[in-house]
């Protein structure tokens, strides 16, 4: 029976893995130990470790590893420390293989420190192209790993471009659509009042938009002017009578100018209509922007989940660029007016058809299956160095 060790690291990394994880927890041939650590296991970000236990997964381990100041330094720190303390946990777990997901700083740490010590990596979400410093990150760990399970069929071409040997790369969709299958997108009497948060009471029998905008790694410092253009934007919609659902950004350097950004604005001006939630269970997540009306902000799951679902999105900025994109994406710039009058488009346009771009909901088994019976090779090549010898 393989050891299959899953790292989460995060409420995103979480949603993207959950079906893979109950797939492995499941299946005969799979053990899984579950590691969960960075920013899943602090409140202000949704205290995720919760989530996962309310699911009936048991983690292995944890692993603290997060630094203070949300800053290029403590990124750089944070990565560092998490490699140290997941070297200790794998040589005590001794995994057969390691999962790790898309291209955050925690998903570089995860694989430097198994490959390293000789432990095999899986890698999802492999083969993308976006902006921000998360370009770099992935594509590093695809060089690390030593299976990959792309999303797309663009990824995956571009996984065989980097020279990966074609019989490492599976296409199996993104796992995150497998919690939109199939799921009951009612939303009940009190889906909002249970999450808490602060801001005026919302009622699921309004329409509101959906705002989650992170920050840019590799534009730090720029985070308080970008959230004041869409925030400037949003309000327009809020002084009208729509209800605004806007959720924390995530961990990454900047993430302070962007919480500042967002507390100023609740101190100094109107907030009328507007929520601000921390964190949504992966399925409530789901729920929440398949009855939006639009979502608004650069979460990736604008342009997957979204795009699947056909919610109209909005994205703003850098952080998705060159990110494959169904019907539903607009593109603009930090600027709170082509903000407002995309939003506008959007919500004139209503729901796009349903796109499968990044899979079709079959993916965790898929990934699973592939898990327990592929044949590992340790020691990694160029798949076209013969080529070059010829």
């Amino acid at each position: 029976m393989r050891k299959i060790c899953v790292v989460v690291h995060s409420r995103a990394n979480y949603g993207r893995i959950k079906t893979l994880m109950r797939a492995v927890d499941k299946h005969p041939d799979l053990e899984l130990q579950l590691l969960v650590g960075s920013s899943a296991l602090l409140h202000r970000f949704g205290s995720v470790i919760d989530i996962i236990r309310k699911d009936g997964f048991s983690e292995t381990a944890v692993v603290y590893s997060i630094l203070e100041g949300e800053t290029p330094t403590t990124m750089a720190k944070s990565t560092g420390l998490a490699i140290t303390e997941l070297a200790t946990l794998f040589e005590n777990l001794k995994p057969d293989i390691v999962v790790t997901v898309a291209d955050r700083f925690e998903t570089l740490a995860t694989a430097v420190a198994a490959s390293y010590m000789n432990i095999p990596v899986a890698h999802t979400q492999g083969g993308e192209v976006t902006g921000s410093i998360d370009e770099s990150v992935r594509h590093a760990i695809t060089k690390l790993s030593h299976i990959h399970f792309p999303a797309t069929m663009r990824a995956k071409e571009f996984l065989l471009r980097m020279g990966e040997i074609p019989d490492t790369v599976h296409l199996t969709g993104c796992p995150a659509i497998d919690v939109v299958v199939g799921l009951d997108m009612t939303l009940a009497p009190d889906f909002f009042e249970k999450y808490k948060g602060v801001g005026d009471d919302l009622s699921v029998e309004k329409d509101y938009i959906v705002v989650l905008q992170h920050p840019v790694t590799t534009e730090y410092g720029s985070g308080l002017a970008q959230i004041n253009q869409t925030l400037k934007a949003v309000k327009q919609f809020s002084d009208k009578g729509m209800q605004v659902v806007w959720l924390w950004p995530n961990v990454d350097a900047g993430s302070d100018d962007i919480a500042k950004g967002i507390r100023v604005f609740r101190e100094r001006h109107d907030a009328s209509n507007m929520h601000f939630f921390i964190n949504f269970e992966p399925e409530d997540y789901v729920r929440l922007i398949a009855n939006s009306k639009c979502l608004v902000g650069n979460s990736s799951s604008g342009l997957r989940e979204g795009a699947f679902l056909g919610t109209p999105c909005v994205n703003i900025g850098s952080r998705q660029a060159g990110r494959e994109r169904a019907s539903n994406v607009l593109d603009v710039d930090y600027d709170a007016e082509k903000i407002s009058s995309a939003i506008e488009r959007q919500l004139s346009h209503g729901t796009y058809p349903s796109s499968t771009l990044v899979g079709d909901g079959t993916a965790g088994q898929k990934i699973a299956d592939i898990l327990a019976t592929c044949t590992i090779k340790l020691q990694k090549e160029l798949s076209y160095i013969n080529e070059a010898d010829e």
